[in-house]
C-alpha cells in the first residue's frame, strides 16, 4: 500500500525540479543559480562568515535584480561584516523597498543600519511604517523598537 504513495511522491517531486525548458535549450541559458546562491549565502551568516555570505549575494542579484530579498540580506551581510560600505547598504536596502514597500525584514534593517550611523530619526521612521505594517505586532518591529531603546539608553548616558 505504501509503494504508490511513495511512487506518487517521487512523480510530484520529480515535476516540481524538471526545468521547465527543453534538453535542446540546456546548453543555450545559464543554468539559474540565484537560489543555489541564495543557499549558499544562508549557510554562510548561519557562519558569521558575512563576507561569503555577501559575495553570494552577488551572485543571486546578478541572476535576479528584481528580487528584493536578495537585496536585503545582501545589505545585511555588508552591514554585519567589517568595516561595512554604509553608502552600498542604503543602496540595497533602499532597492529592496523599492521592489517590494511593504518588506518588513527590509524596513527593520535598513532602521538599524540607519541607528549605525546615528540618524535616530529615520530609524523611527521605519518603525512607524512597520507599526502600520505589523498592527498584531511582529518580530521585525519588536526587534527594531529594541534596538531603538537600546540606542536611546546608551545616548542618554553620555
Amino acid at each position: 500500500m505504501k509503494l504508490p504513495i511513495q511512487r506518487s511522491l517521487i512523480t510530484m517531486l520529480l515535476a516540481i525540479a524538471t526545468p521547465a525548458f527543453s534538453a535542446a535549450d540546456w546548453n543555450d541559458r545559464a543554468p539559474d543559480r540565484s537560489n543555489f546562491a541564495f543557499e549558499n549565502a544562508q549557510a554562510a551568516a548561519k557562519l558569521k562568515d558575512y563576507a561569503r555570505a555577501a559575495s553570494f549575494l552577488q551572485e543571486a542579484i546578478a541572476q535576479d535584480p528584481r528580487n528584493a530579498d536578495y537585496h536585503n540580506l545582501y545589505a545585511y551581510s555588508i552591514r554585519m561584516g567589517r568595516n561595512p560600505q554604509m553608502d552600498l547598504v542604503f543602496r540595497h536596502y533602499n532597492e529592496a523597498l523599492r521592489l517590494a514597500p511593504d518588506h518588513r525584514g527590509a524596513h527593520e534593517y535598513i532602521g538599524e543600519a540607519y541607528l549605525m550611523v546615528g540618524n535616530l530619526p529615520k530609524a523611527k521612521e521605519h518603525l512607524e511604517v512597520l507599526n502600520g505594517l505589523c498592527r498584531r505586532g511582529c518580530d521585525e518591529l519588536r526587534d527594531l523598537k529594541n534596538a531603538i531603546s537600546d540606542f536611546e539608553a546608551k545616548q542618554s548616558k553620555k
